[in-house]
């Protein structure tokens, strides 16, 4: 199979963006975290979704067919392995909570209950629980809900492949609108988190078509791409600290335009991203996503701890979120930073030992599919 070029710029901010949202679920009081960019920074999983959409264009767009039984094991296997251990991992939690509740200590709900219910390891498991509201949408690994919209939007995807490509774009372009605008009426149809994981995918496949025709007719040199990077951060700063109805929908605007333009890998944003720091954390993004809310389990499970052992308010709960408190703020970001340090960490392992095991996997299968008999 040909091997497909690599943006790297645009890897390199996936990784940011993972991080951008561990920071958006971490609350320590007067932190980093409570900056309204962070506070926000939920919206980053938008951008997930434009990418996703892009880099699906990029490497199938163009193809006249779809083999779909290769490009259902690929994704499959790209995606289920880490989802299924973390999976794993949350209910083993459950399991941990239930003893801690036998003795006397309690947490934000009773274990196995709730979006941690045993009905819905089933729909986690086969990624159908954001998709319908017969289930818990936010079910064990919340982060996992656009997982779940990944998946089967991809499968959306490769039925879109069965026409010719003007035809195609022209699909592309009904579902994306379809999704923004059953999203933006909260019409009740599917559930919001697929409307707008289809309309920010196939935006992003609409925004490769659009990058596709400029690379050919234009070259847009250093200088240029540098002040438009500069200002696509800007714009990202500016939407998600605004305060919009339509945050949503801005939000993914402006992803659409950002991807476009650090796809060109040509301007001085694009130079820094390509710094192996970064390149690392685009690697390990899928991980860093699925895995630090596991992590911050056990930091806050530990804040709890030393609250109850010593009186002292480590774990306040403000408003309806758990907050961590060492009393003083410089060292709360000084927890922040050690928490991402341990994330990262975690996410280094989980890619190697999980991810790229479970797709060397999916490799093996289609190996062994072409394979001729006898």
């Amino acid at each position: 199979m040909q091997e497909v070029r690599r943006f790297h710029a645009l890897d390199s901010l996936r990784g940011i963006c993972a991080i951008a949202v561990v920071l958006y679920h971490t609350h320590l009081v007067g932190s980093v975290t409570e900056w309204a960019f962070f506070s926000n920074a939920d919206l980053f999983v938008e951008f997930f979704f434009v990418l996703s959409g892009f880099v699906m264009a990029h490497a199938y767009g163009s193809k006249p067919q779809l083999d779909f039984n290769h490009f259902l094991v690929s994704r499959t296997f790209r995606l289920l392995p880490l989802h299924a251990v973390m999976l794993a991992v949350f209910v083993g939690l459950e399991f941990i909570k239930y003893a801690a509740y036998q003795h006397g200590f309690g947490f934000n709900q009773t274990p196995f209950t709730g979006i941690y219910a045993p009905s819905q390891i089933l729909p986690n498991l086969l990624l159908l629980q954001s998709w319908t509201h017969l289930t818990e949408n936010l079910s064990f690994n919340t982060p996992a809900w656009s997982i779940s919209i990944e998946y089967w939007t991809y499968m959306v995807f490769a039925a879109t492949m069965l026409t010719a490509s003007a035809g195609r774009y022209l699909l592309w372009a009904v579902v994306a609108l379809s999704g923004f605008a059953l999203f933006y009426s909260q019409a009740d149809v599917l559930t919001s988190y697929a409307q707008k994981g289809l309309g920010c995918f196939f935006a992003g496949t609409l925004a490769y078509v659009c990058f596709n025709h400029l690379k050919r007719r234009i070259a847009p040199g250093f200088a240029l791409l540098s002040v438009l990077e500069a200002l696509a951060a800007i714009a990202i700063w500016a939407v998600l600290t605004s305060q919009l109805q339509q945050k949503s929908l801005a939000a993914s605007a402006v992803f659409c335009v950002t991807i476009v333009l650090f796809a060109f890998d040509g301007g001085a944003l694009s130079r820094v991203l390509r710094y192996e720091f970064f390149a690392r954390l685009g690697r390990w993004s899928y991980s860093i996503y699925l895995t630090h809310l596991a992590v911050l389990f056990f930091v806050i499970s530990g804040f709890m701890v030393v609250q109850k052992k010593t009186g002292l308010e480590a774990a306040p709960m403000i408003g309806d979120i758990r907050y961590l408190d060492t009393g003083q703020v410089w060292s709360n970001n000084v927890v922040v930073l050690l928490i991402l340090a341990v994330v990262v960490t975690v996410s280094c392992a989980t890619y190697h030992y999980v991810e790229l095991k479970g797709q060397g996997l999916g490799r093996q299968l289609l190996r062994r599919r072409m394979v001729p008999a006898g």
